[in-house]
């Protein structure tokens, strides 16, 4: 059985992913596509432009057979601990093959992820402030193993190949190449796949008219509900809250949140004041050392009030919340559920979210809810999607 794994946020979920999950069709034949969906916030330190239920109704109704959740404690983090996560889960699914998109699937990914392990732990131990962590990895990388990585697609499959390089039974890595605009082109262009960024930015800049130039972009039924939404998350809209948040906070109680190191709460008290805009406010804010990415995200942490000791506890007890499947999926859930290395989440109730990463989710989730509309977790129930 090639139990085919494909990782993605679906934010929203588009043609280019369509494409990919026609490919991995072709790798599966008539076994599972299990997909790892980030829920309700993002890798890059947002909400998502629509909750998780609608974007994986839309995976499965474009051919994914399983939707899971990948926990907020991975889903909002660098690559590295992303993809750790992702295809760790994917793996205690049962997963064998590993689909995604990237800028030059000729590459080798296995073998470059074979030549990072060998590089010494020490050589990560960055400590130039005058560049991002980001950066100097990517050099690092790039002079140990002779290949620049420096687009955002191919530094994910970077991260996914040596997460699969750590497992006893590593995946089979199946790169596909991208197809349409780059990952972050803010416009979209006639006859060209467009970006899930430009799409949000299409959005996000028609909310009080017609989406009607998406009707070739997204599924029919995704495009009705977007247009349908009324509110679509975005940092403007959180802004104030944020704001609130510093304000309100102490020194002492904003060092406590994850991911806030060398003076960054004085920084974060000390520009609130200033500036205008959320935009403002990360520029205001940024520096050599910390990518755009790395502070909004810091930002989420912040304004979900995103303890270290919170996170990092979330990590003793992990599962993933089962969101939908389809007649295949059914069968496979059927048979090899008890064979899983991670729990499978069907039904949230007040004992399951009471710790661990269904814990933090439940608490992310809660503002997501009051800004959508909906709820979330309680009371819901996996989707099924009736396909072949």
């Amino acid at each position: 059985m090639s139990v085919v794994g494909i990782v993605a946020e679906y934010n929203p979920f588009h043609s280019g992913h369509e494409f990919l999950l026609n490919q991995a069709r072709l790798a599966a034949g008539n076994d599972p596509i299990i997909v790892m969906m980030s829920g309700n916030y993002v890798q890059r330190g947002q909400m998502a432009i629509m909750d998780k239920w609608s974007r994986a109704k839309a995976a499965l109704s474009s051919g994914a057979d399983l939707v899971f959740e990948l926990p907020f404690s991975f889903a909002v983090q660098p690559a590295d601990i992303f993809a750790g996560g992702s295809i760790r889960l994917l793996h205690d699914l049962g997963v064998s093959d590993l689909v995604f998109g990237v800028e030059d699937a000729n590459l080798n990914f296995a073998y470059l992820a074979q030549k990072i392990a060998q590089i010494p732990q020490g050589s990560f131990d960055f400590k130039d402030y005058t560049q991002t962590y980001a950066t100097q990895y990517n050099q690092m990388v790039a002079r140990e193993v002779g290949h620049e990585v420096n687009q955002p697609n191919m530094m994910l499959a970077i991260a996914y190949a040596v997460a699969s390089q750590s497992l006893d039974n590593p995946l089979t890595l199946h790169p596909v190449n991208r197809i349409g605009s780059g990952h972050d082109d803010l416009l979209m262009r006639e006859n060209i796949v467009s970006s899930a960024t430009s799409i949000r930015n299409y959005i996000l800049h028609h909310q009080n008219g017609s989406l009607i130039e998406l009707k070739n972009i997204v599924p029919k039924q995704e495009l009705l509900q977007l247009q349908e939404q009324g509110v679509y998350p975005n940092w403007n809209l959180l802004y104030k809250f944020l704001k609130y948040r510093l304000e309100s906070s102490s020194i002492e109680e904003l060092q406590k949140i994850y991911q806030m190191s060398e003076g960054l709460e004085y920084k974060m008290k000390e520009e609130i004041h200033e500036a205008f805009d959320f935009t403002d406010f990360l520029r205001r804010i940024k520096s050599k050392r910390y990518t755009y990415a790395r502070l909004r995200r810091l930002c989420l942490y912040t304004l979900l009030n995103i303890q270290s000791d919170e996170l990092f506890a979330s990590f003793d007890d992990i599962s993933t919340m089962l969101l939908g499947y389809s007649t295949r999926g059914r069968s496979y859930l059927k048979k090899m559920r008890k064979d899983f290395g991670v729990p499978v989440i069907s039904k949230v109730d007040k004992r399951s979210a009471n710790s661990g990463t269904l814990a933090l989710q439940v608490k992310t989730d809660r503002l997501f809810e009051q800004v959508i509309g909906t709820d979330q977790n309680f009371g819901r129930f996996p989707i099924e999607v009736k396909n072949a």
